[in-house]
């Protein structure tokens, strides 16, 4: 059960909802500090004075007075019209973390909207109704006002609903099952309920678990290749990473070093006047870019966590009563930090490549056999895997251009500059969803290789992949059907047991 306070939530609270269905509660901190700040709305309401989305239009039409008696009328139209996107659904963590996100976000009270709103929001949760949020429509100013929207339309009774088998149902029908009744909108709360940056910030929480558990396996894979290919461990040494501080560098290299350690295959050559002074980059500055790519992620998180604490609305309701315009809803900074991360998570991938291509390359491999198949010529081995991570490769690098550098004006010249912080978060999903493709490709070649300098014993590392990857791979000889494996491998590179596994070997990883 998650708690929400008047304070907010944390990145880990998000994750729990989102991908692991936790139940939602408001505290009655949260209640009491919502119904402080209505109560300034209601007597700004009956005085009769004009404020933006109490008592006037919206957007463009912002001068445009609103009489009392239509004020409901106009939050519902609000929600009603802004519900206008269009394209594939969103996936149902998106959209959860979204919502959970608008709840806190309500529940700092500076919106001035009632705690039945949040609790609205916490029932569709608890109920596992997920709205059907289109993939297009936010440009990330505003927040993101159509996904939002599209979540908002859903506690009015309308709108879809994503079901289980990824249908798009009635809402109506959804909270009648769930015995919910339809809420009405007073002044104000349509526009609180959709002008926010939690789906930037949803998604971005979300890809930045994701790229933490990634980048430390990209420093499995990396020495697993490094293994395979008789690499030297020399360049990893923490002495030569201090004298360059930057953190997330000494933390991949004190992994890849770690991982290398106990291994037959590492021993073999170590003493070897034969062996190559200095490996390639690939393998000798691995740690240069994952750990760049490392600090960028923590970045990324610090500019999230600030987000977590902030108030994304607009107008905000001051503890003093004043009831003021922002741009807080601007989403500039999560954009930034998205498309920064995108690149970094980018050339993680671009750097495994490198290196299953050297795995693959008989003049390159230090005596591992062509494209890894012990029959090379009848068999073609890993050619072809390799062929699929240079195409994701490509697509990656394509991803990686900036969202945020783009803006296009909207709402009558009102909103004339916005972040696409919904395509630079969005497509950021997509390069780390990527890069698990090409980590699986590297864990395979890598685990082949290994598979190969038998009967030298690889690390424990090298033990634990191939205890993973083999019952479905095989070992080395007549080529398989691929895509199946390659599919297995992409699993065991998302899921967290291999990593398990070789830490209680290894101990803890970075």
């Amino acid at each position: 059960m998650i708690t929400v306070q008047p304070t907010g939530v944390t990145p880990a609270e998000v994750v729990a909802v989102a991908r692991e269905d936790a139940k939602v509660e408001l505290a009655p901190a949260t209640v009491e500090a919502m119904a402080t700040s209505r109560a300034i709305v209601d007597k700004i309401e009956a005085s009769g004075r004009p404020v933006y989305g109490v008592s006037t239009g919206f957007g463009a039409l912002a001068s445009t007075f609103i009489d009392p008696s239509r004020r409901a009328e106009l939050q519902h139209a609000l929600i009603r019209s802004h519900a206008a996107g269009i394209g594939a659904p969103m996936p149902r963590e998106v959209v959860r973390a979204m919502m959970l996100l608008r709840l806190r976000s309500l529940a700092l009270g500076h919106s001035g909207v009632r705690p039945e709103l949040a609790q609205g929001l916490a029932d569709l949760l608890n109920h596992d109704i997920t709205p059907w949020v289109p993939e297009h429509g936010s440009l990330g100013a505003s927040g993101d006002l159509a996904p939002l929207a599209h979540c908002a339309i859903v506690l009015l009774g309308e709108g879809w609903v994503l079901a289980a088998d990824g249908r798009r149902v009635d809402a109506a029908d959804a909270l009648g099952d769930a015995g919910l009744k339809p809420l009405e909108l007073a002044a104000k709360e349509g526009l609180a309920l959709i002008n926010g940056t939690d789906g930037m910030l949803g998604m971005l929480l979300l890809a930045l678990d994701d790229a933490r558990h990634l980048f430390s396996m990209a420093d499995v894979t990396t020495a697993l290749a490094i293994e395979a290919m008789l690499g030297s461990e020399r360049p990893f040494l923490p002495e030569l990473h201090a004298i360059r501080p930057h953190p997330g560098q000494a933390a991949s290299a004190a992994n890849i070093h770690k991982l290398l350690q106990d291994s037959r295959i590492m021993d073999s050559h170590r003493d070897d006047l034969a062996h190559a002074v200095q490996d390639a980059y690939s393998m000798r500055c691995a740690p240069q870019v994952a750990g760049a790519a490392r600090d960028t992620l923590d970045f990324a998180a610090q500019v999230a966590g600030r987000e977590l604490i902030s108030v994304v609305d607009n107008p905000v309701v001051l503890p003093d009563g004043r009831v003021e315009s922002t741009g807080n809803f601007h989403g500039e900074p999560l954009a930034f930090a998205a498309d920064f991360l995108a690149i970094a998570a980018a050339e993680v991938g671009a750097i495994a490549e490198r290196r299953v291509d050297r795995l693959l390359d008989v003049t390159r491999s230090r005596e591992l056999p062509p494209f890894l198949s012990p029959d090379a010529g009848v068999n073609s081995g890993l050619m072809i895997a390799q062929y699929t991570a240079a195409g994701i490769v490509a697509e990656n690098r394509r991803l990686a251009v900036p969202a945020s550098a783009d803006s296009l004006p909207t709402s009558g010249m009102q909103e004339d500059h916005v972040s696409m912080g919904w395509a630079a978060t969005k497509k950021l999903r997509t390069v780390l969803d990527n890069l698990t493709s090409l980590l699986a490709v590297e864990l395979l070649s890598a685990v082949r290789g290994l598979q190969l300098r038998a009967p030298l014993a690889p690390s424990p590392a090298g033990r634990a992949a191939i205890a993973a990857v083999a019952p479905f791979a095989g070992e080395p000889g007549p080529d398989i059907f691929l895509a199946p494996a390659l599919e297995e491998a992409r699993a065991v590179i998302s899921r967290r047991e291999l990593r398990a596994e070789i830490e209680a070997h290894v101990g803890k990883l970075l």
